[in-house]
């Protein structure tokens, strides 16, 4: 019988994602809440944990509980620390914290990574790098993570992640839609504009040292009638991503990536790499949980 042995934990700023796993670690259930760290009031994490997962505290009282992302924050529950690069599920499972709640329960929460890139500046990552564990990546692989602060990531054997990068393109985009004046000419909703975006890629590809400067092409494009306002929005994230592919890109040296994620935005990263001349590949489904199993295992919380 494939028992429930591990209450798997993705708990980010927004979100919070609860997996049940079975002693095998397959997945056997899953569920989730609006609970994210910059979501529970007065720092009431136990109280949000217990709503959530209670009723499988009490049903399965031999699960333990493992968790990952920005709770180890220091806008979390408690700071986890930051590995040094390179480090991998061997690494992260000696350094877990254990934070008591309830009766008698343990939430062990996953160490981020810390690098230095070449540039001589300091990365960070926090629930990424259980995602990269549990992607069942080749030695030598690049693998990018789109979002809000998309990661380019590079392992090594054993699943270490060498080296990262972190890009704030999402961020940005977000930014300049909805606080600066290129929003200001923009309709959004509208069927994706193909055409655009791939336009936009090209201009950053080309000249991603002038984003400055080639970032009011956006307003230009508006005011001057060769975009449409629907438009708009997918010629800015084209233009995005593309100076991002740019940079990461010529930095990986790779002329292959992994894409680790869901939804249209991987689908974007997708066409902008392949524009760049770099072969996509997609990581599979459920890479979190996956990797929150190897680093409990390899702490000796679960068997297997």
């Amino acid at each position: 019988m494939n028992r429930p042995t591990l209450i798997a934990l993705d708990w980010g700023t927004s979100n919070l994602r609860a997996s049940l796993l079975g002693a095998d670690g397959r997945v056997l259930d899953t569920r989730s809440a609006a609970a994210g760290v910059m979501a529970v009031p007065e720092r009431r994490f136990e109280h949000a944990l217990q709503s959530l997962i209670g009723d499988w505290l009490t049903q399965h009282p031999g699960c333990t509980c493992i968790a990952s992302g920005m709770i180890g924050s220091r806008q979390g529950w408690t700071e986890a620390p930051y590995l040094e690069c390179p480090a991998g599920p061997q690494q992260a499972a000696r350094q877990l914290t254990a934070v008591p709640f309830g009766a008698g329960h343990r939430l062990h929460i996953v160490p981020g990574l810390r690098c230095v890139g070449r540039d001589g500046q300091v990365d960070v990552m926090r629930g990424e790098e259980t995602q990269l564990w549990g992607a069942g990546l080749e030695p030598d692989a690049c693998c990018v993570l789109p979002g809000t602060h998309s990661k380019w990531a590079w392992l090594g054997p054993d699943d270490r992640v060498l080296r990262f990068q972190t890009w704030m393109t999402g961020e940005l985009y977000a930014l300049l839609t909805q606080h600066g004046i290129l929003g200001r000419l923009m309709d959004f909703g509208g069927a994706f504009d193909a055409a655009a975006f791939d336009h936009g890629v090209q201009l950053g590809l080309r000249h991603p040292a002038e984003l400055p400067h080639t970032l009011f092409a956006v307003r230009t494009a508006g005011l001057t009638g060769q975009r449409s306002a629907a438009a708009l929005p997918d010629f800015l994230s084209g233009l995005l991503i593309g100076a991002e592919m740019a940079g990461a890109a010529r930095d990986a040296g790779a002329t292959r990536v992994t894409l680790l994620g869901d939804g249209a935005l991987c689908d974007r990263y997708a066409r902008a790499l392949q524009a760049a001349g770099v072969a996509v590949q997609r990581a599979a489904a459920q890479a979190t949980p996956r990797g929150q199993w190897r680093v409990a295992q390899a702490a000796g919380l679960v068997q297997g």
